[in-house]
């Protein structure tokens, strides 16, 4: 028996009331999970004060669920777990896998959005402080000039302060291009690309409010940083028309922050905060492309059972490939949810008489 309350939008705690073990409570527990994550209930609190112990198949349940999780952007925490259970997972090597809290209640307060938080307090704050800039500091500061007055009636940028001014427009840069990157995640098949092409938005817009700092107004040094520029070659491959995008409006965002113009940075950064994240409620869950390569024993191919599970997994599926010897191979082109659990498919599939091997992976480019 399991008791369900939802605390918040979204999260769930779930309350076990039996023994997680094989042939009990453990598979009933586990297909639960998998469909609380697949209806978008992604960040999950389980209270196992009623969980007297577990087994192998209870420990997969949970695994299972932990990795589904990660892969949508959610999180599993385990609560208030007794000295039998925990000595279980310790045992297993998964102590430090979880997110375990003494109490449920400290469990609750930690599965609060505080990054989301975080990042929007900052976001705000950034945007309206280049806001005010931009609309109380013009003039001499937009066009780069060597000092003056700004017209309006802010204090005089003397050539002393002047390369202070100009370092304040890279931290913004900075700022805008980090803010971005919280909110629009690259994406990408291989994590280490992901990474560099998330420090890549935020360098880039460094890049081009330190290329107008260079540039000014001088038509001679903006001939002499494209010729510059033109000798670079990047070879890094990206995965997502929308990660181009979001680097090209760095760039302007960039070079709007390097010509002073703050105000419109500003603005320019909060429109386009809205818009990502408009973008990613309108189409949260965007389908994987995978690669799955089933062997089958003997002369017949269980196609029918295969189909049946990526039916009632709900995977769309084309076969693209079929070779066949001594065993029939065939490869299936699949688009996923990326709440589906993989390891479950292998292990559905895997039980269909006569399969050998089951094997996936994003498919090769060409």
């Amino acid at each position: 028996m399991f008791k369900r309350t939802p605390f918040m939008p979204g999260r769930i705690l779930l309350s076990p009331r039996e023994s997680l073990v094989a042939g009990g409570a453990a598979e009933g527990f586990e297909r639960q999970l998998q469909q609380l994550l697949r209806s978008g209930r992604t960040h999950l609190v389980i209270d196992l004060s009623n969980v007297p112990t577990i087994d192998s198949a209870g420990i997969r349940a949970l695994v299972r669920a932990h990795t589904t999780a990660q892969r949508v952007g959610g999180i599993l925490r385990l609560a208030a777990a007794r000295p039998a259970v925990s000595s279980i997972l310790e045992t297993a090597h998964l102590g430090a896998v979880f997110d375990t809290y003494d109490s449920i209640q400290a469990a609750q307060l930690a599965s609060w959005p505080w990054r989301t938080v975080a990042i929007t307090a900052g976001g705000v704050a950034l945007c309206a402080l280049l806001v005010l800039i931009g609309f109380r500091w013009t003039g001499d500061l937009a066009l780069g000039g060597e000092g003056g007055l700004p017209t309006g009636g802010g204090p005089a940028f003397t050539p002393v302060l002047r390369p202070w001014v100009e370092i304040g427009k890279l931290v913004a840069a900075l700022g805008i291009g980090a803010l971005i990157t919280a909110i629009h995640r690259p994406a990408s098949r291989d994590r280490v690309v992901a990474r560099s092409m998330a420090h890549a938005q935020i360098l880039l817009c460094v890049a081009g409010a330190l290329m107008m700092i260079v540039i000014g107004n001088s038509l001679a040094r903006a001939f002499g940083v494209v010729g510059a520029t033109s000798i670079v070659r990047f070879r890094t491959p990206v995965d997502d028309p929308k990660d181009v995008t979001i680097l090209f409006i760095l760039m302007g965002l960039g070079m709007a922050t390097g010509l002073g113009a703050f105000a419109v940075a500003g603005l320019g950064t909060g429109f386009l905060c809205v818009a990502l994240l408009a973008l990613t409620r309108l189409d949260p869950h965007e389908a994987r492309l995978m690669q799955v390569e089933v062997v089958a024993e003997g002369r017949h191919f269980p196609s029918k059972e295969i189909e049946e599970v990526f039916a009632r997994n709900q995977i769309v599926f084309e076969p693209r490939e079929i070779t066949q010897s001594d065993e029939i191979t065939v490869k299936y082109h699949t688009w996923l949810d990326p709440r589906v659990s993989i390891e479950d498919l292998l292990s559905q599939i895997r039980n269909i008489k006569g399969v050998t091997e089951v094997g996936w992976e994003p498919p090769k480019r060409v």
